[in-house]
């Protein structure tokens, strides 16, 4: 079992396994999960992650060269042992819609970096940036900090993938996982989340444009 098992919650909304591993490691609540697809565990920051103990973890946190993705996977090690954050970061934002021939998910995080999976899960990975991506991306964590400091983290295991018609957003947070969900043309209405939504669309838009 991992260390994460109080977090996750095995989903399959794609019928290939490659496309399911690439979803589940956007959330960075299973550990093992990264152990395993991991190619270099002995190296920094990965030795410090994979110990046994939690030494180490603040100085990932603080580290600008680690990547967003990282960062949660400390945060949320520091969680599991019962450590609080001294700040409330928001380091990841994914969407989540469920469509007619499948799920579309969008994940942005606070580094840039970004995933795009299609319905048909055709995949858009985005590891560079430039200024247009960085705007669109600040506007997106600038609109969901604002839903973030409205609402709590959940406290349960994560919910399967959102059901057709459905839209999920969730935010990845130092303190936990917090997220809002409903109907497609109600939480894109929605007063306090319709402009997150509408700030990933922007970007979902620009990713597929550039990979085109």
């Amino acid at each position: 079992m991992g260390i994460f098992d109080i977090f996750k919650k095995s989903t399959k909304p794609y019928k290939d396994s490659s496309t399911n591993l690439v979803y589940e490691l956007l959330f960075c609540d299973n550990l093992d999960l990264y152990k395993n697809n991991s190619q270099q565990p002995d190296n920094y920051p990965w030795d410090i992650l994979f110990s046994a103990d939690t030494a180490g973890l603040e100085k990932i946190i603080a580290d600008p060269e680690v990547e967003s993705r990282i960062k949660i996977l400390a945060y949320n090690k520091l969680l599991f042992n019962g450590q609080k954050a001294d700040k409330k970061e928001l380091l990841g934002v994914i969407v989540e819609i469920g469509l007619d021939n499948g799920l579309d998910v969008l994940a942005s995080f606070k580094d840039g970096t970004a995933r795009y999976i299609n319905q048909t899960g055709k995949m858009i990975i985005w590891e560079t940036s430039d200024d247009i991506s960085n705007d669109l991306t600040n506007k997106l964590f600038d609109d969901s900090y604002k839903v973030v400091v409205k609402i709590g983290p959940w406290d349960k295991p994560r919910r399967p993938s959102p059901e057709k018609a459905i839209v999920r957003i969730t935010f990845l947070v130092s303190d936990g996982l917090y997220f809002g969900e409903g109907p497609i043309d109600v939480l894109f209405s929605d007063p306090m989340a319709g402009p997150a939504l509408s700030s990933a669309t922007d970007l979902m838009k620009y990713l597929t444009e550039k990979a085109t």
